[in-house]
């Protein structure tokens, strides 16, 4: 844990008590903060109580008293409309701020210089934090993982001088950090997502340049005019950027050319990684994901070496993209991340030979945009509600059968796949939620793990516990 001093002996309110809610107010507690907690859930209410964190109807304290108020990154801030909690912060004055943003003044007060990577993007995040994570591990430094991909940052070790932080930002966790400033921050890519808590595309866009703006080094993918545009912003404004691009070529930053990594520098470009034969790191999208890895841990004071060593022996996202059994000449993917069609896309673009397990509970739209992806599929499995639909979206473009459970769609895939006597894929990535069959993906994810190893002759390469 890491205590939250800089509030110490002062009045803090704060609102949402679920899993990282309860670890924030149990930090600002250990810190010696007076905290006032609430949330709209009673059985969250009663949760903290029984954590002895002082809980009150926000409505009843005295808000001017308020040194500040820390707003859970879930509950609305500003659209669809500000919760009443942040209504009555404003109200009264008092700053709104988040966890990350505790956290950022704890690094600022007690190891100011320890090295802290930031990640955001609509997509991508999740991988790239995890990548960058690992290779900083793999060369030996004390290693601190946490914040949207899973882990709340303040469950983390306290900062400390040779202590590395990477840490997964949402925008709603942006949005409640307004003095983040990572040693590099990274801004991946800008798409249309969570328009409803933002209002405008605009909007969500000045949220996530917050991270860079920031920042001590800046990288920021330029494969999208928003992106683009931000680079040309803050580098105008004195932040030092290196550009990163899956598509063209960069003069200073770093760039892919098929699966080779070029760095480079006033315009001369020399190879610094290659991707091939890296089953976890397939695809354009994981090309980027990697150049941004490789910008980030050169800009903390990694070798190249260390980074490449890293690079080799990543050992993938839990559930996205990630290879689990190979038998023969058949490679098992767990992708069960993919909960839509675009999130299924980058899997079914990274390989040629697919026998592809999908279904699920439907998405709007289904599996009808992923048509020029068609010819890569030898034979679709399908589960779930979604079966009937998506088999009439293939129809005779793709070999299909309805196999209804995971189960079995795996067992009729795997000797499908071996019988083919060529290097294939087994892939489940569903463009489906869950929810009718699993209770969530990780589960969902976890079930495949588990039928692959029971087939005969397989070689796992993640044990199946390890598959959540």
């Amino acid at each position: 844990m890491i205590p939250v001093t800089t509030f110490s002996g002062r009045k803090v309110a704060l609102f949402g008590l679920g899993g990282s809610g309860l670890a924030t107010a149990r930090a600002l507690v250990a810190g010696g903060a007076e905290v006032t907690a609430w949330d709209d859930n009673p059985d969250s209410v009663e949760k903290a109580r029984l954590a002895d964190i002082p809980t009150r109807d926000l409505r009843e304290i005295d808000w001017p008293a308020q040194a500040a108020f820390v707003l859970s990154p879930g509950v609305p801030l500003t659209h669809p409309k500000p919760h009443w909690s942040a209504d009555l912060a404003r109200a009264h004055g008092v700053d709104i701020i988040g966890d990350v943003e505790l956290f950022v003044r704890e690094r600022r007060a007690h190891a100011p210089d320890c090295p802290f990577i930031a990640i955001t993007g609509t997509n991508g995040k999740s991988t790239t934090t995890a990548l960058i994570a690992h290779i900083l591990k793999a060369s030996g430094r004390d290693t601190q993982l946490g914040g949207n991909i899973g882990t709340a940052v303040l469950t983390l070790d306290p900062p400390a001088p040779e202590r590395f932080y990477v840490v997964e930002c949402s925008s709603y966790q942006i949005d409640l950090a307004p003095t983040i400033n990572p040693s590099a921050g990274i801004l991946l890519n800008l798409t249309p997502d969570h328009l409803d808590r933002h209002g405008t595309m605009q909007h969500y866009a000045d949220v996530k340049e917050r991270l860079v703006a920031g920042a001590g080094i800046a990288i920021v993918g330029v494969d999208d005019s928003y992106c683009t545009l931000i680079a040309d912003r803050i580098e105008r404004a004195g932040v030092r950027v290196k550009r990163i691009s899956r598509r063209n070529v960069v003069a200073d930053g770093f760039y892919a050319e098929g699966a080779r990594i070029m760095m480079a520098e006033q315009g001369a470009a020399t190879q610094i990684a290659d991707l091939a034969g890296i089953d976890t790191l397939k695809g354009g999208h994981n090309a980027q994901n990697a150049a941004a890895a490789i910008a980030a841990c050169l800009a903390v004071g990694l070798t190249a070496e260390d980074i490449r060593s890293g690079l080799a022996s990543f050992p993938g996202l839990k559930h996205r993209m990630q290879p689990v059994g190979r038998l023969g000449r058949v490679t098992f993917i767990n992708d069960s991340k993919a909960t839509n069609a675009d999130a299924a896309a980058p899997a079914l673009s990274s390989y040629d030979r697919i026998y592809w397990i999908a279904g699920g509970l439907p998405k709007a739209g289904g599996i009808a945009s992923l048509a020029p992806l068609f010819p890569r599929i030898v034979k679709a499995y399908l589960i779930g509600e979604a079966a009937p639909e998506f088999a009439a979206t293939l129809g005779e473009s793709v070999a299909f059968e309805i196999s209804g459970t995971l189960d079995k769609a795996v067992a009729h895939a795997s000797a499908d796949a071996q019988a083919a006597g060529e290097d294939v894929v087994v892939m489940l990535s569903p463009a489906c939620a869950s929810f009718d069959q699993f209770r969530n993906f990780e589960v969902r994810g976890e079930a495949f793990v588990s039928r692959v190893a029971e087939l005969q002759g397989v070689a796992m390469l993640v044990a199946p516990e390890q598959g959540i």
